[in-house]
């Protein structure tokens, strides 16, 4: 006797129209995370950042202390790890070889350029990836032959207790200036970057437009833009004081 036994299954495979509905309710998820998740990404490079200008700052006084003036900018335009046409690498300090020892790229009273993270053993980018800008009044960072203003002298140190920055740092373009006659300014253009250089030594295009509070930190005049994070503002700005540069001289003995 042959027995035929038929196995019926209560299940079935999705149709085209479930498979739409559940990849539709998918992307309405994932679409709803990846804001947040890039929002808390932007939040943790803003803290990253923000830590290392703390660090910058205290290398930039470290390092006057020691050599009794303030670092020169670095090349920008040299990509990481090579040199220049000058034969400075990456990452150093662009300066003269011969007396009066002057910065390179010096414009007006001041020089620009990147932050020299090889001389001061700091990392060479931000939270997002590019250099630091910074520029320095070319008085504080000049030959340590002690020049002398008012008649106060100190062989081996760049300035003097009578000496004045050129940088001002302004709470917008043309606004109030909270921070005047400042000696250095270094600063993270952001999550944007623009204005800021890539480690090809490249700038980051296309740059902020004039006459915006991004645009007066990414040219290269004595004025800088610094206040709370906006949607058309995402800077991070840190400055050298002069007075407290010159008490931190006057209390390790440099300066009398």
């Amino acid at each position: 006797m042959k027995l035929n036994i038929t196995i019926k299954s209560g299940l079935h495979g999705f149709s085209l129209i479930e498979m739409a509905i559940v990849l539709f309710i998918i992307a309405l998820l994932l679409g709803g995370l990846l804001p947040t998740i890039s929002s808390q990404m932007d939040q943790q490079h803003r803290s990253e950042t923000r830590k290392q200008l703390d660090d910058i700052q205290q290398a930039l006084y470290g390092f006057a202390l020691i050599n009794g003036r303030l670092p020169c900018p670095s090349d920008p335009t040299t990509p990481s790890g090579q040199v220049n046409g000058a034969g400075v690498a990456a990452g150093m300090e662009y300066r003269s070889t011969a007396a009066p020892y002057l910065c390179i790229n010096i414009v007006g009273n001041s020089a620009w350029g990147v932050l020299p993270w090889a001389t001061l053993g700091l990392s060479e980018t931000d939270g997002w990836g590019r250099r630091y800008t910074y520029r320095v009044t070319s008085q504080f960072a000049d030959s340590t032959d002690g020049t002398a203003c008012a008649g106060n002298t100190a062989l081996g140190i760049s300035f003097q207790l009578c000496s004045s920055g050129n940088l001002n740092v302004q709470s917008s373009f043309g606004g109030n200036i909270i921070a005047p006659n400042l000696p250095a300014v270094v600063l993270s253009h952001g999550v944007n970057g623009l204005g800021a250089y890539a480690t090809t030594g490249q700038k980051v295009l296309p740059l902020p437009l004039v006459g915006t509070d991004e645009g007066e930190n990414a040219d290269n005049n004595d004025n800088f833009v610094n206040h709370e994070f906006r949607p058309d503002f995402d800077d991070q700005v840190i400055w050298i004081p002069p007075n407290i540069l010159i008490n931190r001289m006057v209390t390790a003995g440099k300066l009398p």
